[in-house]
């Protein structure tokens, strides 16, 4: 998709981190934005921002869990701007426990909004797409998508690699009609993400993985290039992942006992 000018992007979760400043990053290339967010004011001000940088935009209320708000976000966008041509599915939640301790509920909620409103999404946009031959899809994975490096997070690593897996799989089927697909893996970025995590059990947070927490703007600026050049996979810790990745496919029983050293004794505790 080389020229952006006054194409239409919807971007759930795009009230605030990787969503925020994804829509601006396409505001600035001249691309109307609607920002989907279950915050309706952190919507509006990011809408707001996107035209003080000159183009049209919309910020709609939109709770990914419900096939309602997905249809209503889809018909606001059309009547507003005639199309849509890229959509991003943006919104995550992190429940922390050990794997004993993590109710149902926890696995339920994190299947329903990291997985299922991706569903969702394609189910009232994809047609869109289809019909006109054209547009993108971006889908927002994780690093732990890629690879587990904590066993504390079990559902969002479960749903990410899933979104992987499924962002894969549509490009099989879509690239070859028109529609671009581009998997974004983030590792640490400096988002509101913690308003997202709900703790089980007193277990702490594990990371083996040695990344520094990068600014949402670049990553926002990564994905805008990635919808231009049509690029599928977007590791916004580029050489230190894909190193990682390297090593787990040479030697998975070696790299899974590194990784469990690296842990030390949290598991044990």
């Amino acid at each position: 998709m080389d020229d952006l000018r006054g194409r239409v992007a919807v971007i759930t979760g795009g009230g605030s981190g990787i969503g925020r400043a994804t829509a601006l990053a396409f505001a600035r290339e001249g691309t109307i934005p609607v920002i989907a967010d279950i915050d309706a004011e952190r919507a509006q001000t990011v809408e707001h921002e996107a035209r003080e940088l000159g183009v049209e935009a919309a910020g709609v209320q939109c709770d990914v869990t419900s096939d309602g708000d997905f249809a209503r976000l889809r018909n606001v966008t059309l009547e507003r701007f005639g199309r849509v041509d890229i959509v991003m599915n943006n919104v995550s939640i992190i429940p922390i426990g050990r794997p004993e301790s993590l109710p149902m509920n926890a696995w339920r909620r994190s299947i329903d909004v990291n997985l299922l409103s991706v569903v969702r999404s394609l189910q009232v946009f994809l047609p869109i797409l289809l019909e006109q031959g054209s547009g993108h899809l971006v889908n927002t994975a994780s690093t732990a998508g890629l690879f587990a490096y904590a066993f504390e997070r079990l559902p969002y690593t479960a749903t990410k690699s899933a979104v992987v897996g499924v962002s894969e799989a549509l490009a099989l089927y879509l690239r070859p009609k028109g529609i671009g697909v581009t998997c974004v893996c983030p590792g640490p970025v400096a988002t509101n993400i913690a308003e997202q995590i709900t703790f089980h059990d007193n277990v702490p947070i594990n990371s083996p993985l040695d990344l520094e927490v990068m600014d949402p703007a670049l990553v926002g600026a990564m994905v805008v290039d990635a919808v231009r050049a049509n690029t599928f996979l977007v590791l916004t810790h580029g050489e230190k992942v894909r190193d990682v990745l390297i090593r787990r496919a040479q030697d998975p029983e070696g790299f899974l006992a590194a990784q469990i050293s690296a842990l030390g004794d949290t598991a044990a505790s």
